[in-house]
């Protein structure tokens, strides 16, 4: 056995010894259960484990790779990387989470030039998302970065992910080694490994991300194909077939007025957005005869009840009371303030007889002075990574929010020009919210339900959101 062979055993056996690694029966993001749970973060607490792995690192393909910055995956890479800038005398770069609201708002801190190389360090991958989200903002700013060191590879689809954005990596160590080797040393026995070997087979735990390419120069039949959202794969469908990507805010408080409107406007939407609280006559007969009239002018219906509450609450909220929402709407809204119970309560709902419904979560809010800062998004958009099966999308007015093609972006507050009531709302136009601020179903209230004439309303607003989206697809953007 040679020394560098020696030192990953060495590795393997600490990362089990200091729990970087345990075996069990844990929740995965997804609320899959999964054997086996890795948690790098831990070894900044211990500066041998740190420098045993720069070490391996450097030893194992650094020294080799040529290359003018190090930029390690925020967060638990960076001391890593840290190590690796001091041995190898390269500059190293930072990669933010989130751009600071104010100052130069970069998501890259560092010194360096455009068609320089940069290198970067990941501690594990499993879709290999995180590695992507790091390559786009390094090629945004014009640095080569088709290189990746990782210490293990979850084997779950990451390399073949990276690999079709042009990234190659090298990893110290896939699931299998660690496994074998954690066998050897007595660490675990082998029901544990082929448990483990069993739930890789048979657990797509990984994202297909087929490209780093803009989610709004794909068409909506493209991102159908790669919704996991049984709700936003229907949206997408709808939205190509009608040729329609406008949403009706009906908030009028009569259920005669409500579905005298439908009539006349349904044909040209791909959504419904109602306000059940606010109908005064709110019935059951009503309920029916919405989702009559959804499923005859083909569009799905949004609550905008933005829940706001613990999971218990929200699921009683959602499934019980006078409204019964789980019965009638496709999808609801939904805060991300309360955590993720929240999402685990509405995706409980669905998993107990409910069926398949969808989430829209609130990112960003259009009115004015709100209090959603850049950081609250990211940790939204953060969040709803754990449920792709329940997610559709976000509300939110801008494209750099998030750009997973995936989920729909939802964008509320147009008019034909940019305005604002005395309640502090602000009205962005459609050209505007389609072309520059990412929107992938645009939504319309007052602009339609109080025109003289709201089918011929709904008509240009369907006509001139449609060829902007059409614009945007094409790339033919001036």
């Amino acid at each position: 056995m040679n020394n560098e062979q020696q030192r990953i055993e060495e590795l393997a056996v600490n990362l089990f010894n200091i729990n970087a690694v345990k075996f069990g029966e844990f929740d995965t993001k997804s609320g899959i259960k999964t054997p086996v749970y890795f948690d790098l973060r831990v070894i900044v607490s211990y500066p041998d484990v740190m420098e045993l792995i720069s070490d391996l690192i450097y030893e194992f393909a650094f020294k080799e790779m040529d290359c003018v910055h190090i930029c390690g995956v925020p967060y638990t890479a960076l001391p890593i990387a840290t190590l690796l800038s001091v041995r190898a005398k390269k500059s190293m770069l930072m990669r933010r989470k989130e751009a600071k609201a104010y100052g130069t708002k970069k998501m890259i801190e560092g010194h360096y030039e455009a068609g320089q190389s940069c290198l970067i360090i990941e501690d594990v991958i499993t879709s290999g998302s995180s590695v992507l989200e790091t390559v786009k903002d390094l090629r945004k700013e014009g640095l080569k970065a088709d290189r990746a060191l990782i210490i293990l590879d979850r084997e779950q689809g990451g390399r073949e992910n990276l690999a079709k954005n042009d990234v190659q990596i090298k990893s110290l160590f896939t699931m299998s080694k660690l496994i074998e080797i954690l066998v050897q040393k007595e660490k675990i026995d082998n029901t544990m490994a082929n448990k483990v070997k069993k739930y890789l087979l048979e657990t797509p735990a990984a994202v297909k991300i087929d490209s780093l390419e803009d989610r709004t120069l794909l068409t909506y039949e493209q991102r159908s194909e790669l919704s996991t959202n049984t709700v936003a794969k229907r949206l997408f469908h709808i939205m190509s077939a009608k040729k329609s990507n406008l949403c009706l805010s009906i908030d009028l408080t009569s259920t005669i007025k409500i579905l005298d409107m439908i009539e006349k406007v349904g044909e040209h939407i791909c959504l419904l957005k109602t306000h059940a609280d606010i109908i005064e006559d709110f019935n059951t007969d009503f309920t029916v005869s919405l989702k009559n009239l959804a499923k005859k002018f083909n569009f799905l219906i949004l609550e905008d009840r933005k829940f706001a509450d613990i999971g218990n609450t929200v699921a009683l909220q959602y499934s019980k009371g006078i409204h019964k929402i789980a019965e009638w709407a496709d999808c609801v809204t939904v805060h991300s303030l309360p955590g993720e119970g929240i999402l685990k309560a509405i995706n409980n709902s669905c998993d107990n007889g409910i069926g398949s419904r969808g989430v829209f979560l609130l990112a960003e809010m259009s009115s004015e002075g709100n209090l959603i800062t850049t950081e609250y998004t990211a940790q939204t958009v953060k969040m709803a990574s754990k449920y792709p099966n329940v997610l559709t999308g976000f509300v939110c007015q801008t494209k750099e929010s998030f750009n997973d093609p995936r989920y729909i972006q939802l964008t509320p507050g147009v008019q034909f020009e940019c305005s604002k009531d005395e309640l502090g709302q602000v009205y962005n136009t459609p050209e505007k919210v389609i072309l520059e601020k990412g929107a992938d179903v645009v939504v319309v209230g007052r602009g339609i339900v109080t025109a003289k004439n709201p089918e011929a309303q709904a008509v240009l607003y369907k006509n001139v959101l449609w060829s902007n989206y059409l614009r945007r697809v094409s790339g033919k953007i001036e």
